[in-house]
């Protein structure tokens, strides 16, 4: 079990991530701050040494996502999401800027994690291919094939 200390530095350091990734699979506010609950539980409980600070944010994101599946797995979750919400509950996001928040959240959930992780957390492919389990050619296709999904959706060449 992992000291308080550790653990408020680790909440401190990774809330925004996980929130953030939270809301990306959930679009549900009431659901993405049990996520955060259980993620930093299984934080606190874990007994994984990490070797950095590379290493334990990748370890919590790979939780959060599989906690955020586990939970769109049973039929409440997968029925439950609305995409309006998010958008509500986005307000601190500039209104020009909520077609693009709109764009990338309609995405299929594969692209949307590539391009959650490559352009809000800043991962490299490699990076990203190790995280999510994928082979880094995957990753490439999927962040090509998505920005091609956002220039169709958004209208052109004006977000590049």
């Amino acid at each position: 079990m992992r000291g308080e200390q550790e653990v408020n530095a680790a909440i401190e350091r990774y809330s925004d991530t996980v929130r953030r990734l939270c809301m990306i699979y959930l679009k549900n506010y009431a659901d993405t701050e049990d996520i955060f609950q259980t993620v930093f539980l299984k934080y606190v409980l874990s007994s994984v040494s990490f070797e950095n600070q590379e290493h334990e944010k990748a370890w919590l994101i790979r939780v959060t996502i599989n906690a955020c599946k586990d939970l769109r797995r049973n039929f409440f979750g997968r029925n439950t999401v609305s995409l309006d919400e998010v958008i509500e509950q986005a307000a601190e996001i500039p209104p020009d800027h909520t077609d693009v928040l709109e764009a990338v959240l309609s995405l299929p959930q594969k692209y949307r994690n590539v391009v959650y992780l490559y352009y809000y957390e800043e991962y490299t492919a490699e990076q990203i291919g190790r995280i999510l389990g994928k082979n880094v050619n995957t990753v490439y296709t999927n962040l090509a094939r998505a920005r091609q999904m956002l220039r169709e959706k958004l209208g052109g060449d004006e977000y590049e």
